[in-house]
């Protein structure tokens, strides 16, 4: 088995190469910005959002923390922090996920689905059940 800061480089490595542009912080692999775009048939389409990935030291036994930076308005996004609800990421990760699974698969997820009975933004989610047409105009802004 590998050791843990062998496969966040191979994980990093493997993020760059599927053509999302990383940008480092600072010299270590502990932190890094993503830019992701909003997914192809959902309300984000065409949108690109910055997205802060934060690695832990026990990194892939332990879930990345992942925030917007940029606004986003959507149920299960905090608007002030950028702080995601994702049970993927918080409660249910497992180290056979990857950086790439995450991009891939988990936010294009979350923004294609999103969840309104478990919000982090309850403005947003209440919207999104009483009034989807003025809901999904908020989002394209």
């Amino acid at each position: 088995m590998s050791s843990p800061s062998k496969r966040r480089e191979m994980d990093l490595m493997k993020l760059m190469m599927s053509d999302y542009r990383v940008e480092m912080v600072n010299d270590g692999m502990q932190e890094f910005f993503v830019d992701f775009h909003g997914p192809k048939d959902s309300l984000y389409q065409g949108g690109v959002w910055r997205i802060k990935v934060g690695l832990p030291d026990a990194y892939p036994y332990k879930s990345p923390s992942i925030g917007f930076v940029n606004k986003i308005y959507h149920p299960n996004v905090d608007e002030i922090s950028g702080s995601v609800c994702l049970d993927v990421i918080n409660q249910t990760w497992s180290p056979m996920f990857d950086l790439v699974n995450v991009f891939e698969v988990f936010l294009p997820q979350l923004l294609l689905y999103p969840n309104p009975s478990d919000p982090l933004n309850g403005e947003a989610a209440a919207l999104m059940m009483r009034d989807k047409s003025s809901y999904d105009q908020r989002v394209k802004g």
